[in-house]
């Protein structure tokens, strides 16, 4: 069958170029064609609607199936690596987009937001349903041009989020902007948007992609810290007064992992985690000033704080944390962990004695230990007795459905422990998670 014939069959004839006028014509969400699964999707739609052009001769045309078959493979490449169908990657891109509108929508309601900003997203948000909905019939179009069977992924209407859930199964995209704001306002957008954990790195944050899914019911032995660090994390996300926080106590006893699951159990709040290591305390303000004005609140964390006597660092942190003549944000609070209670190390010879020369001696000690007092909730984690390990190891255990039964799982743990790190919350997770991974049958322990 001629070519022509066979695309003139189509339903709707001019379709091809129709969805290239609506994907050029974006006025807010253009940034969505940025991404590689977008910049693929334009030069199809771009390839296709300009294929009829190149009908004149048999080899200006078998050039033409070859530019439409090449952006193609393209597109259900960058697709195939998000294994998502067009419309869902489409929803998924519009949930977390940034630009004016969501920018606006992150710190305002939508009965704030200019007029002109809300008409062109009614506009855009129309225009991109109609673009999710093309993939379909783009598809007949690849075939009829290429003969090229079109492959594409099923569209999931359960996929995603909440919102991803609505727009999936709303009528008029146009008519939902009401919940989009609500969603752009709790969970941000752009960096923050994508990611609920980011470490400042190199100058700059930076998302994390894998975060630590550890979970409050998998931290054992400290209910009191832990209902203490809930409250005051509830608050901090409800922009009510909340504390700065520092863990601190025996190695192994879950004072990181406590942290992080703070943000498992808040992000969908609208909790972020940033995470500062310690040698960048320095840039602390820095990051807090990035946050400040952000609709998220943040836990800025540092993990095993602790100063050398000679260090002045913990001059900039207490300044932070109390003291400074900038107020500290309502959003944004720091929680430090450390293995010290008093964190700049101090000798016995910086105490006042008969022969330190130092005038006012008593003024350096102060100055040493008024650090770790300038957090306002401090929570210690005692080291665990032989008792406590097992009862972790049972836990942990059943909250992973091993198999074992009691008396076996304290042997093989006693074991473990011996040959190990000693009695901790560490040990315990680090035992149970190698018996999971045992072939059964076999020992944890040789």
């Amino acid at each position: 069958m001629n070519p022509e014939k066979r695309v003139r069959e189509l339903a709707v004839e001019e379709f091809p170029v129709d969805l290239y006028r609506k994907t050029s014509s974006l006025l807010l969400y253009r940034s969505i064609w940025e991404h590689s699964v977008g910049v693929a999707w334009f030069d199809l739609v771009r390839v296709v609607s300009r294929s009829r052009l190149y009908w004149d001769s048999e080899e200006r045309h078998v050039e033409s199936i070859c530019q439409v078959a090449t952006a193609y493979g393209a597109w259900f490449e960058a697709l195939a690596g998000e294994q998502c169908s067009w419309q869902d990657w489409l929803i998924g891109a519009i949930v977390q987009a940034d630009n004016p509108f969501t920018r606006a929508a992150a710190s305002q309601s939508l009965a704030t937001i200019p007029a002109p900003l809300e008409r062109a997203a009614r506009i855009d948000l129309q225009h991109l349903q109609q673009i999710g909905r093309g993939g379909e019939a783009l598809g007949s179009w690849v075939e009829s041009l290429t003969g090229q069977p079109f492959v594409q992924w099923p569209f999931d209407e359960g996929r995603g989020s909440a919102i991803a859930k609505l727009l999936a199964q709303a009528e008029n995209w146009g008519e939902c902007l009401e919940p989009l704001v609500a969603h752009y306002h709790q969970q941000g957008v752009g960096l923050f948007g994508r990611y609920r954990a980011v470490r400042w790195q190199g100058g700059d944050l930076v998302g994390v992609r894998r975060v630590d899914p550890v979970e409050l019911a998998t931290i054992y032995g400290c209910d009191r810290q832990k209902a203490a660090l809930c409250r005051n994390t509830e608050a901090l996300v409800a922009r009510r007064p909340a504390l700065n926080v520092l863990l601190y106590g025996a190695r192994g006893t879950g004072k990181s992992s406590l942290v992080k699951a703070m943000l498992n159990q808040y992000g969908d709040a609208g909790l972020r985690l940033v995470e500062v290591s310690r040698s960048d305390i320095r840039d602390l303000n820095v990051v807090v000033d990035r946050l400040a004005d952000s609709p998220q609140s943040f836990i800025v964390f540092i993990d095993d704080l602790s100063f050398a006597e000679d260090e002045t660092d913990f001059k900039q942190l207490k300044a932070m944390l109390e003291g400074d003549v900038a107020a500290q944000p309502d959003n944004v609070r720091l929680y430090a962990t450390s293995n010290r209670r008093h964190l700049v190390k101090e000798h016995f010879d910086d105490r006042p004695n008969p022969t330190n020369r130092e005038v006012h001696a008593w003024d350096t000690v102060q100055e040493k230990l008024s650090l770790s007092d300038r957090f306002g909730l401090t929570l210690t984690f005692t080291p665990f007795s032989q008792a406590d390990y097992f009862a972790a190891v049972e836990h942990l255990a059943r909250q992973f459905g091993l198999p074992e039964d009691a008396e076996t799982l304290r042997r093989e743990a006693l074991k473990w422990a011996q040959q190990q790190n000693g009695f901790s919350g560490r040990t315990a997770r680090q035992f149970v998670d190698c018996a999971r991974g045992r072939v059964p049958g076999d020992v944890a322990v040789k």
